[in-house]
């Protein structure tokens, strides 16, 4: 008996010791389980419960390069659906039909699709604020919005080809919002809603929203203020000219940096669904390729001087044309301009002066001088869709192509090359790389994260040829057939520019383009401006007639804009009877009584206020006043 006692009480105890040390097992797994693991599977049971509605990141701001927001983005919150949440199907999906403008058969499949989350694509994306207050007023259970943005271009259709726009699912597709998408896009995020297997809303836990971040902001060598003036010029160009088509485009010619750049037609990016490809893809400046016309004849020019295979003194006979291997190239002018210097040859933009240019340089050194000016190759300018255009072989250059070559026919070229290779004839001899981008800044903190430089690409002639060229293209303007782009008070220089179009190998009749390529001031250039306007309507179509008119209008606005001020050592302009305007210096008229105001023949007077005494006047004194113009006096008391 008392064996049997003793094994019991030895089996008892083993099992106490054995329960015991599966408790301590037990404690030990919990506390591993809560204290180690206990995270990690909270993680596990959370994501199990979670569903993700991703929230788009949000695209840096574009700035000019003053600081000021080109492009940001405003709200456009999206519809997402949890299906197994919806509990009146037919009712939302008949609601989301008419808010959404979807048809309800395809409105019913997304609201009992058997997912965890569904979105509504396309058009429950970025829906509008209107469309926002209507779901949230209805309240639906298992209907959600989540807070995506849209691009806002500020400016409308303003600099569109160069800023491009993005697509429905935020991506860049043109211009800078493709190129630097890295840097402007961010990153994702999330609204996070909990429920249970079968999708209904676990009451215990909440929501978490994970926010996106922002992308990086871009700041371009765009002048905003300037890109205004370019486009509303255009704008009135349009209206009165009715044009095929335009471009105009304005740049520092000391560094490569691109003011302003535009096109038309133009689109707004915020609608381009709207626009023909070919007007959204199309960015005129570095896209159209074409013959130049005089415009070219700064090349040329800069050449021959560099060469030294004439003087500005030297003298040039036209008779209105040239006989090159049996052929007769005509000037522009009929019957020629006769004898003049060769100062005079560009001044009147003189064809057969040119092709004699031409043949002194010889076919090499013209075109090796066409090539280091950078045509017949891109620009590297940062910017899609930018053209190489087209020069000859000079294996297959004879006697014509070089004639007409030297004047502007033939070779085709973009406008951005023709403005980077005019910006390096006048700013001392060096050629530079175009470009739009400035720098690339963290957001909020502003922190910069890449800066761009000027890129000299190389010296094509003489700091002593281009002080040349900036005088001979200032005489064009003064006295030339750049005329129409003068501008009293400041030093203007310029190249007028009527070229033909080739269709099918056959110059088209009565349709140029007429252009006028514009620097000022000439004793140190701060801009280049071209224009260049295809096929405008109702007038005579010459660059001098159409185009410089335009030029002096942006010039006029952009140098003050820019802080340039006035100079006085411009050439004197040689004034044409009955063509061109006289102004004439305003006296200082203040303090001095009305009957004592010098007699003048060149303006007349127009009296305001009451008294004898002269208290304010406009224009001010030293401005000027165009012949038969007024002078506003304001008089009082003295």
């Amino acid at each position: 008996m008392n064996d049997f006692i003793f094994i019991m009480q030895k089996r008892l105890k083993f099992l106490m010791i054995l329960f015991s040390a599966l408790v301590i097992v037990l404690i030990f797994r919990l506390s591993f389980i809560q204290f180690v693991n206990g995270s990690d599977i909270t993680n596990r049971a959370i994501n199990l419960w979670s569903r993700n509605i991703p929230v788009e990141g949000q695209r840096g701001t574009i700035y000019d390069r003053n600081g000021k927001p080109i492009v940001n983005n405003k709200l456009a919150p999206s519809v997402a659906l949890i299906p197994r949440q919806v509990e009146k199907k037919e009712e939302v999906a008949k609601f989301l039909s008419e808010v959404l403008s979807i048809s309800y058969e395809d409105s019913y499949k997304h609201v009992t699709k058997n997912v965890n989350v569904e979105l509504i694509k396309p058009k429950g994306k970025k829906i509008t604020l209107d469309q926002a207050k209507q779901i949230i007023n209805k309240n639906y259970k298992g209907v959600y919005l989540v807070g995506d943005t849209v691009r806002n271009y500020l400016y409308d259709s303003y600099l569109a080809h160069v800023l491009g726009f993005v697509g429905i699912d935020n991506q860049g597709i043109t211009g800078i919002e493709y190129m630097y998408e890295d840097y402007l896009m961010g990153e994702g995020g999330a609204s996070k809603y909990f429920t249970d297997a079968k999708g209904y809303s676990l009451s215990n836990l909440y929501g978490i929203y994970d926010a996106p971040s922002k992308g990086m902001d871009i700041y371009l060598t765009i002048d905003i203020e300037l890109q205004i003036l370019l486009e509303r010029v255009l704008e009135n160009a349009n209206a009165r000219y009715r044009p095929d088509q335009m471009l105009g485009l304005i740049m520092n010619p000391k560094n490569g940096e691109i003011y302003a750049m535009a096109s038309y037609p133009s689109y707004n990016p915020a609608e381009y669904q709207n626009y023909d490809q070919e007007i959204y893809n199309r960015n005129l400046p570095i896209w159209m390729s074409y013959e130049p016309g005089s415009t070219f004849k700064i090349i040329t020019y800069s050449a021959g001087i560099e060469e030294g295979v004439f003087k500005l003194d030297e003298h040039f006979y036209d008779p209105g044309y040239t006989m090159v291997d049996g052929t007769r190239i005509k000037d522009w002018k009929a019957g020629g301009h006769g004898d003049q210097t060769f100062l005079e040859v560009i001044q009147n933009s003189c064809n057969p002066g040119f092709m004699e240019i031409g043949r002194r340089l010889g076919t090499e050194r013209l075109f090796d001088y066409i090539d280091r000016y950078g045509f017949g190759k891109k620009t590297g300018v940062d910017l899609l869709g930018e053209s190489s255009g087209i020069v000859f072989d000079v294996e297959d250059v004879g006697p014509v192509e070089l004639a007409t070559s030297s004047f502007g026919q033939g070779n085709s070229v973009t406008p951005i090359q023709l403005v980077t290779a005019t910006s390096a004839a006048i700013n001392g001899g060096l050629l530079y790389q175009p470009y739009v981008l400035k720098d690339i800044r963290m957001p909020i903190t502003n922190e910069l994260i890449y800066e761009s430089t000027p890129k000299e690409v190389r010296r094509v002639i003489s700091e002593e040829t281009s002080d040349v060229m900036r005088y001979a293209l200032e005489s064009v303007v003064a006295r030339g057939t750049g005329r129409n782009a003068f501008i009293d008070g400041y030093r203007v220089g310029g190249k007028t520019g009527t070229a033909q179009k080739a269709v099918n190998g056959v110059y088209l009749e009565n349709n140029y383009i007429v252009s006028f390529i514009g620097a000022a001031p000439m004793n140190d250039p701060e801009l280049v401006v071209y224009f260049a306007i295809d096929n405008p309507k109702d007038t005579i179509q010459y660059g001098g007639v159409v185009a410089a008119p335009i030029v002096k209008e942006i010039l006029k606005e952009a140098l003050p804009i820019l802080g340039i001020n006035r100079q006085d050592n411009q050439i004197e302009k040689v004034y044409r009877w009955g063509m061109d305007l006289r102004y004439h210096p305003v006296p200082d008229l203040i303090g001095k009584k009305k009957n004592k105001l010098p007699y003048q023949i060149y303006y007349k007077y127009e009296f305001f206020g009451e008294g004898e005494v002269v208290k304010y006047q406009s224009p001010s004194p030293g401005e000027k006043v165009v012949e038969g113009g007024m002078i506003l006096v304001y008089l009082g008391k003295e």
